[in-house]
């Protein structure tokens, strides 16, 4: 019950929440903080007592009937991989639930009752082995993120909560579709109808069919990573949503999209993922200096952070892609470490958002005088964003580096060039908002308590990845076995 249990708690939590605030709105904040963390160490148990795969491909799961006139079962399962991302949920679910304390005033219930159904929904994608129940997951985390950026949002906050809307729903109906002519594709060459994971797994498919189900998993994964092209509804979202809705779609929806490729692209179509492999490592690459690119030219500070993340994610595609040990352990790293750094950003300019009532950094300067803590922890950040060695946004991108190297000299340098890219816009942040004379005569609090709190947490994870990332990359390791056996990965 350990499984169904990370995901009731947030269910429950929420619909607590909601009705606790009629009340006080504090209950509401203490009800859902109380409920993500006890998911969080429930999580961290399960991480302690089995850090890595045993003989079988899961730590640990459970599995019911659930629609089985048509071979859909309840099956929740999790390996090293999901066990990862589900400790990364539950942690920047706690930071955002602290970093909303304050800022969040109105209609304070709904809002936690959003913000924990869309991690109970994050969580599903991580832990269904069911397609179908897969699919059902990737659902709910639409619909209360759409509610968070149109009701709690900023000055166009319908314009992207809408925009966001459309691009997930129709990119998921395409997966919906790929999913559908699996299982029917299956059941053709062997009488079975069934969503389970690990049954569909080498089913016999002619290669020109393999190609157009992988592309549609491909594609509604590559909306939410985001891939470039298909990345335009990305920095709408992040401007406009709430300081929490940020930090989740930074930290963990854009993540959700990796784990879909790692979990499903490769393992169901690992042929026809071999033979797309150079155009997708192309668009990684082209991903990190477009992405690196746009940034360095933004005067809005969210949006700035905003398009660092198309460039982070643009080398956890290629390391993805890449499918060696190396740059697949790359891809994970920088995954966990791009959702703490970004996100932590995200905290940063919600604050001085909160403070000065303005984003665009040309009114800002001067503010380290102001406010020390907040600048010195906005250039912490700022470094690890831009890969500085001894954090740990420089192991996973230095891993993705070596091991794109095996593969493709070209994109490994050009890559590189986006990392000196990443230099440019961060010292342009720091630079901008921080440094300089105090010319507009600013005069704000500095971090509170709470706020203080979460830099700190955040600053030691990272600190932590960067000088000792080996428990991570050994409870990875299974999964990286698992997927250079695949036939077309060898």
């Amino acid at each position: 019950m350990t499984l169904l249990l990370l995901i009731l708690i947030l269910l429950i939590g929420g619909v607590l929440a909601w009705a606790a605030a009629r009340r006080s709105a504090s209950a509401a904040r203490w009800i859902a903080l109380i409920a993500v963390l006890a998911d969080f160490f429930i999580t961290l148990n399960l991480w302690i007592s089995k850090p890595a795969a045993g003989a079988g491909r899961w730590i640990t799961e459970a599995d019911w009937a659930w629609i089985p006139q048509i071979g859909v079962r309840f099956h929740l399962a999790v390996d090293g991989l999901s066990l990862l991302l589900l400790l990364l949920t539950f942690f920047l679910g706690v930071l955002s639930v602290l970093a909303s304390w304050r800022e969040i005033t109105d209609a304070v219930g709904f809002f936690h009752l959003n913000l924990l159904w869309i991690l109970a929904g994050i969580a599903g994608v991580f832990l269904a082995v069911d397609l179908f129940l897969f699919y059902f997951a990737w659902e709910l985390m639409l619909v209360p993120m759409y509610f968070l950026i149109a009701i709690w949002g900023h000055e166009d906050r319908i314009y992207a909560a809408v925009k966001f809307f459309i691009f997930t729903q129709l990119s998921g109906l395409l997966m919906l579709i790929a999913i559908l002519a699996l299982f029917f594709v299956h059941h053709g060459a062997t009488g079975v109808y069934t969503f389970e994971y690990e049954e569909l797994l080498n089913t016999p498919m002619a290669p020109g069919a393999a190609m157009w189900m992988m592309l549609g998993f491909f594609i509604a994964f590559a909306v939410k990573l985001p891939v470039i092209v298909l990345h335009t509804w990305l920095p709408d979202a992040h401007t406009e949503a709430p300081t929490a809705g940020s930090v989740v779609l930074a930290g963990l929806l854009l993540k959700t999209g990796a784990y879909g490729m790692l979990r499903f692209v490769l393992p169901l179509f690992p042929d026809a993922a071999h033979a797309f492999a150079p155009v997708a490592m192309a668009l990684g690459v082209a991903g990190i200096l477009y992405g690196a690119f746009c940034a360095f030219g933004q005067t809005d500070l969210k949006r700035l952070v905003a398009y660092t993340s198309v460039s982070h994610l643009g080398f956890v595609l290629l390391g993805i892609f890449t499918w060696n040990s190396l740059a697949l352990q790359g891809a994970v790293v920088t995954m966990i470490c791009h959702g703490i750094s970004t996100g932590a950003l995200f905290i940063i300019a919600g604050a001085i958002q909160h403070r000065l009532h303005t984003r665009e950094m040309g009114q800002m300067g001067g503010l380290w005088a102001v406010v020390p803590r907040l600048s010195g922890a906005a250039l912490f950040f700022a470094l690890a964003s831009l890969g500085l060695p001894g954090l740990g946004d420089f192991v996973g991108e230095f891993l993705v580096l070596l091991g794109a190297y095996k593969q493709s000299i070209l994109l490994s340098v050009l890559a590189t060039v986006g990392v000196l890219f990443a230099t440019f816009y961060a010292l342009k942040l720091v630079q901008r908002a921080f440094q300089g004379q105090n010319t507009f005569n600013w005069s704000v609090p500095d971090l509170a308590p709470h706020e203080g709190l979460v830099m700190a947490v955040m600053i030691v994870a990272l600190l932590w990845l960067g000088l000792y990332p080996r428990p991570v990359l050994t409870t990875f390791e299974p999964v990286v076995a698992q997927l250079e056996q695949l036939p077309a990965g060898r």
